[in-house]
């Protein structure tokens, strides 16, 4: 195996009770006031983005605020990913738990990226939830043994560029992954190989073994796109159709065919501007797909009419600026967008023609780069973006103007506490359930559909795996 292989099975950490580590004990000392009296006691307060770090301020984990967390690293940061369906059960509640993903490298070299097919397994909870305190003491007793440890299993193969996007479908049975490359081609990859090495060390080494002598080849490349692209999705209603575009302002439709090949559309949607930053098709309606551009709009599209004519419905100007990412709701008409410009705008589709949004919110500080509604709560999404912070989003939590707008407010640095907005937080929107930091240039997160509350996010500086006692 080699050095780089290594260091992706084995470089995965935990932020569980029985774990030694600088934030845990730097907490301990933070939060342990019996002890300290008058000016050498040290008090602890929630921090929000904005607040000043004073000298001898230190920012730290509260572990209270986390059913579960964990943290993850690959030798090259993975700026994309998504999350594996597998065979182990639906709304898995009980713990350790186990999660499947792929993902793509963005190495400083061309030549040595990779997809990698990950297995993580023995998730355990980091702290004791309310009426389970019997269950998890039996849990968490005793040193922690190397078979309870968090771990990681990764399979590579050998990908032409670094991996601007990475998405996963399941066509008859087979996991399936479209890779978009800085390079301006789309590969389609057969999963299956990686998935049956990561159940177990043996095979994981015959694996990589085999791989040496005859790298994996993608099953189809599409090179039509004149420049490469971050655009990218697999319809959840139609089986093999995937949407694709690029930054030059064209989308592709793609048909699968017989002899896993696809049938790629070479005249492109017109419409867009400037580069299509994001793609998300319709989870109800066959044929209907949704972009957002850096021409600062929102477009609703008919892949059935002619390319020239497709476009059905348009937001000219969505965002101030470059609008980044969208999420389409499960269950309700609604997208929600993130732009440049740090702002989240949750849009209407009975109403978007009329440019007015349902909700807007100005948390973040710098660009938003990734969001998503929750799978099954349609009135929860998270985001994230470049000022570091993935939050949390409950829009059925209303202001009450009478009641001065108690909330419960969380953080990654914070205990939980109900708190007058009025006086500490006050410009806190009421929605705002959680926020999470610890990671460095949040690029994408996802909730996994399988796992109940459990978002995986990833950054520069690696994944996080976490579920907090919000959602």
């Amino acid at each position: 195996m080699s050095n780089e292989e290594e260091m992706i099975e084995s470089d995965t950490s935990s932020d569980s009770e029985d774990d030694e580590g600088p934030q845990e004990n730097e907490e301990m000392e933070v939060d342990d006031g019996g002890n300290e009296t008058g000016e050498n006691q040290r008090k602890t307060e929630v921090f929000l983005p904005g607040k000043t770090v004073e000298q001898g301020e230190e920012l730290v984990c509260d572990p209270t605020a986390y059913v579960m967390y964990h943290q993850a690293q690959t030798s090259a940061p993975c700026l994309s990913f998504d999350v594996i369906p597998d065979s182990l059960g639906e709304s898995r509640d009980t713990y350790p738990l186990t999660a499947y993903l792929v993902a793509g490298t963005q190495a400083p070299t061309t030549h040595v990226n990779n997809v990698i097919v990950m297995k993580l397994t023995n998730l355990h909870k980091t702290t004791k939830s309310e009426g389970n305190e019997e269950e998890d003491d039996d849990e968490d007793s005793g040193d922690e043994s190397d078979e309870k440890r968090p771990r990681m299993l990764a399979a590579l193969m050998k990908h032409q560029g670094c991996v601007n996007r990475i998405r996963s479908t399941v066509i008859n049975g087979t996991v399936l992954a479209a890779s978009w490359s800085e390079l301006g081609r789309v590969n389609i990859w057969n999963l299956k190989p990686q998935l049956q090495a990561i159940e177990s060390d043996h095979l994981l080494q015959q694996y990589n073994k085999e791989n040496k002598q005859n790298s994996t080849s993608p099953l189809f490349t599409f090179s039509g796109h004149k420049t490469e692209g971050f655009a990218m999705d697999w319809s959840p209603t139609m089986s093999g159709v995937l949407a694709t575009g690029d930054c030059r302002k064209d989308i592709h439709i793609w048909n699968s065919s017989e002899a896993c090949s696809w049938q790629v559309d070479q005249r492109p949607l017109i419409g867009h501007q400037e580069s299509v930053e994001d793609l998300q098709w319709s989870p109800n309606e066959r044929n209907v797909l949704a972009s957002c551009s850096v021409d600062k709009s929102i477009r609703i599209w008919d892949t059935r009419a002619n390319p020239s004519k497709a476009c059905m419905i348009t937001a000219e100007k969505a965002h101030e600026s470059d609008v980044n990412v969208i999420s389409w709701n499960r269950n309700e008409p609604f997208i929600v967008s993130g732009g440049d410009d740090g702002f989240l705008h949750v849009w209407d589709l009975r109403t978007i023609r009329q440019q007015v949004p349902l909700a807007t919110f100005k948390h973040h500080t710098e660009p938003v780069t990734t969001v998503e509604w929750h799978p099954t709560d349609s009135a929860v999404f998270a985001s994230g973006g470049s000022d570091n912070q993935i939050a949390l989003w409950d829009l059925s939590v209303e202001k009450d103007d009478e009641t001065k707008d108690e909330i419960e407010v969380s953080n990654f640095i914070g205990t939980i506490k109900k708190i007058k907005t009025t006086l500490l937080f006050k410009g806190v929107p009421p929605q705002l359930l959680f926020i999470h930091q610890g990671q460095d240039n949040i690029k994408e997160l996802h909730w996994h559909k399988q796992l109940p509350g459990v978002v995986i996010s990833t950054a520069e500086s690696g994944f996080n795996i976490f579920r907090t006692i919000s959602v």
